[in-house]
């Protein structure tokens, strides 16, 4: 029965994160119908992750208080109700309250759906499994969004991107409580209000600031909104420590083998997030393909993360974490390096082998130090545990855009400004420099000589920047490699650890 509720909590996981990046080809069909200003499409597109992040925390206490079946129903209702909603939006405004409500919904969804295989899967090996196939799912569905996506928007209207969630809540709504047991915090206090509202205000800043730096550039209103929240964030950790009831317990993080978990699962999905930002550029601006042709080569990197899953979980019961998760950042680190091999002339094959490896580490990594997490944390705070691991992956995936991009744009602006192409104003510089989707336009207005100069020069520039960002990578995981083997190292295999 266990492993039949493992399938029905597989599913909501894939559309929590799919509809983060669902939207992506819906824009211009979107765009024309409802006619948003810019500030409102930023909005439209971005609000889904902030709620999401915003309520993680909050969510998952929730669910070791009143339980975590109720509240994954619950969120099922409210995911399914809020997607109609968004389908057929007949205005702006409404869009962006239904992708307000989809935020909310799928913060109560990620966090139960990972505390319930925590309660479900008592014996180590099988947990193990159960997280694997549970981080398949979550990666799967950011990957697949912009193919799914695509296939819909070729026969149907914008909308019906979203209705695809419709069918699976309904199937978790059924078959949820006959295959999942409820399960909660028997000794758990009252909420603390007060602290969800501290969460809240520490995490959106940060995140908002962010997203803004990897959007708009470092500017001192967004870098004000992160140092606002951390110190937001600093209350919330003084309250957790000082409350009866804390909504989390932090002390969890002086446990190497939590922290070092968490900071892993950071740092790889940190470098990872930095990475996928420039692949989708290459393919698009270097080698023109189109946003739906840039997708389908995104799968076999989802190919090559299900063989570390597999891989990785298959082992873990005969081999220490710490040496897994180091193995897996070390093949990590050989994927950077393949993908500091990309020229501007070296087309989809190295960068496609590059994400395969690429991927199979990572995906090796994310496997085992969830399951860390969740093992680390006691049952009764088992949702608490698990949102605090996807609110670390959100931040990592966040940081790794807004660092990694605005590094590879810097480095961008170095090269087009350091050697300009002869014949081109200082105001057609300025705005070539801006990013290498408008180098491609003006080269294109520009036309002839200098329309080629410039997307020769403009393309080189790109690539020397991303090379920066894959040297990082490398560095980053083999660093983060020799922390794991230290911090990890008294970790035993989970054959041993329960035998």
């Amino acid at each position: 029965m266990r492993w039949l509720g493992l399938a029905v909590l597989a599913l909501p996981t894939i559309l929590v994160s799919m509809d983060l990046s669902v939207l992506f080809y819906a824009v211009p069909a979107l765009s024309a119908e409802l006619r948003p200003s810019s500030g409102q499409l930023l909005w439209i597109l971005d609000l889904y992750g902030f709620v999401l992040a915003g309520l993680l925390i909050t969510m998952g206490t929730l669910g070791d208080r009143f339980g975590r079946r109720r509240v994954l129903l619950g969120g099922a209702a409210l995911f399914g109700a809020a997607s109609v909603l968004a389908a057929y939006a007949p205005s702006t405004e409404l869009l962006i309250a239904a992708r307000a409500l989809l935020g909310v919904a799928g913060a109560t969804l990620a966090p139960s759906t990972l505390s319930l295989i925590r309660t479900m899967f008592t014996d180590a090996r099988e947990r193990q499994i159960a997280v694997s196939v549970w981080t398949m799912g979550f990666a799967g569905g950011t990957m697949v969004g912009p193919v799914i996506g695509g296939l819909m928007l070729e026969h149907f209207w914008w909308g019906s991107v979203f209705l695809l969630n419709v069918p699976v809540m309904l199937v978790l709504l059924v078959l949820g409580p006959v295959l999942l047991p409820e399960a909660r915090n028997p000794e758990a206090g009252r909420f603390d209000l007060l602290g969800a509202l501290l969460s809240l205000a520490a995490i959106l800043p940060v995140i908002y600031g962010i997203k803004k730096i990897a959007v708009d550039g470092l500017a001192w209103a967004h870098a004000g909104a992160i140092v606002a929240g951390l110190a937001v964030g600093w209350l919330f950790v003084r309250r957790q420590l000082r409350a009866t009831d804390p909504m989390i317990d932090v002390r969890l993080f002086r446990h190497a083998r939590f922290s070092g978990s968490i900071i892993a699962c950071t740092i790889t999905y940190l470098v990872l997030g930095g990475t996928g930002l420039f692949v989708s550029q290459y393919l698009q601006l270097i080698l023109g393909y189109s946003p739906f042709e840039s997708a389908l080569w995104s799968l076999p990197g989802m190919a090559g993360m299900l063989a570390g899953v597999s891989l990785a979980t298959a082992i873990a019961g005969t081999v220490r974490p710490a040496y897994l998760v180091a193995a897996g950042l070390t093949v990590g680190s050989v994927g950077f390096l393949l993908f500091a091999q990309v020229s501007a002339a070296s087309g989809v094959l190295w960068v496609l082998a590059s994400q395969v490896v690429m991927g199979a580490g990572i995906g090796a990594v994310a496997a085992i130090a969830t399951n860390l997490v969740l093992a680390t944390a006691p049952p009764e705070r088992a949702g608490a545990a698990a949102a605090l691991s996807e609110t670390a992956n959100e931040f990592g995936g966040a940081a790794g855009i807004a660092i990694l991009g605005s590094l590879g744009a810097v480095v961008y602006r170095a090269g087009l400004f350091g050697s300009p192409p002869a014949g081109l104003t200082g105001e057609q510089l300025a705005i070539a420099g801006d990013t290498l989707a408008a180098a491609v336009r003006l080269s294109g207005e520009l036309g002839g000589a200098l329309g080629a100069a410039l997307l020769a020069t403009a393309k080189e520039s790109f690539v020397s920047g991303l090379h920066w960002v894959a040297w990082i990578g490398v560095a980053g995981c083999l660093v983060l490699a020799g922390f794991v083997l230290v911090v990890l190292r008294s970790v035993r295999p989970m054959a041993e650890a329960h035998s």
